[in-house]
């Protein structure tokens, strides 16, 4: 199972890393001020990242992305 870890960085500012699995970073955080950011930060992407539509830009007109929806359990 993924999960997400919380430290604080070298500048005193909080960030997070999803891990894969096998212990792979598949996301990392911008800098937070605080750690209770940092864990708003998590809960947004929980909430979002569960029925996010991706569109692929490299398609030459957007508007003609398929209409795939990514499933994320987290």
């Amino acid at each position: 199972m993924g999960k997400f870890e919380i430290f604080e960085g070298k500048d005193g500012q909080f960030y997070f890393h999803l891990k894969a699995e096998n212990g792979e970073i598949i996301a990392a955080s911008q800098a937070y001020t605080t750690k209770q950011s940092a864990e708003h930060g998590i809960a947004a992407i929980k909430h979002i990242a569960a029925t996010a539509q991706v569109i692929d830009l490299n398609l030459a007109d957007s508007t003609k992305s398929a209409e795939t929806k990514v499933r994320v359990n987290l």
